[in-house]
Parts: structure tokens; sequence; C-alpha cells
């Protein structure tokens, strides 16, 4: 069962600081809608949490060699480390300004994805910096496209 928990958290986690953050740069830059933002990261918390669930339980299910018990255990670990970690990016949201709390949860979301990435090289006894600089550097382009996105949505709009 410590497998299954290692895989829902990791999995999680990190779908949750790469969605969310993408989602909330994107809302931001493209309506500036603090509502919006807030909106978008309950979304996320919700209806992914559960989306990233269902599609762990069915990825366990298919490779035919955990008992249903290990998969269920992937399942609610999924769900509520993506809901969790997705919830914790409101925070900043609900307390600071709209940009400054963006970068306040972009700082916070890279720190956990830096931090678990290192976890994950350790653990597999391989260069830290190099796992670490690759997960990092997914979500700069993740967070780069949906800026992006944002942007050109906002001039559509206009």
């Amino acid at each position: 069962m410590k497998e299954q928990l290692r895989i829902g958290l990791s999995f999680g986690v990190t779908s949750a600081v790469i969605t969310t953050s993408g989602l909330m740069v994107g809302l931001h830059s493209g309506t500036h809608s603090k509502v919006a933002v807030l909106g978008g990261i309950l979304t996320i918390a919700i209806a992914d949490a559960f989306s990233d669930a269902l599609g762990i339980h069915m990825s366990e299910e298919s490779e035919n060699t955990h008992t249903t018990r290990e998969i269920w255990g992937t399942t609610i670990a999924t769900f509520m480390s993506k809901f969790f970690f997705a919830m914790t990016f409101a925070i900043p949201i609900l307390l600071l300004p709209l940009f400054i709390a963006v970068i306040v949860s972009l700082v916070w979301g890279l720190s956990i994805l830096a931090v678990l990435s290192y976890v994950i090289a350790c653990r597999q006894c391989v260069s830290p910096w190099r796992v670490v600089g690759e997960h990092l550097l997914i979500a700069f382009v993740v967070i780069g496209i949906t800026h992006w996105v944002g942007d050109l949505i906002a001039t559509w709009g206009t």
C-alpha cells in the first residue's frame, strides 16, 4: 500500500502544480479577474482531481497486476493530493492583490515541484539537479504558453 500512496501523491501533487499554475496564469493574463482565477482553481481542485483519480484508477486496472485495495489506494491518494494541493493555491488569491497572489502561488507551486523532484531523484540515485531542472523547465513551458494564450484571448475580446 505504501507504493500506491507514493504513486498517487507524486502524480496528484505534480498535476495540481502544473494544471493549477497554468490555469491561474492563463486566466490572469486573459481576464485580470480575481473571481475568474478563484473559480478556475476551485474547478481544477474538484473536476480535475476526480478526472486524474479516475485516470490513474483505470491505468492501474489496465496493468492487471494490482489488487483492488491497491488500485483504490492509488485512486484515493491521487484525488486527495490533487484536491488538497490545488486548493492551497486559493489562499493567496483570497488574501492578496491578484498580481501578487499569482506570483506567490507560482513560487509556492514551483517550490513544491522542486522539492518533490529532488526527493524522487534521491530515491532513484540520480543527479537531483538534472531531474529538478527538467521538471521545472516543463512547468515554465506550461506557464509561458498559458500566459501567451491568455494574452491572445484577451486581445480577441477587445
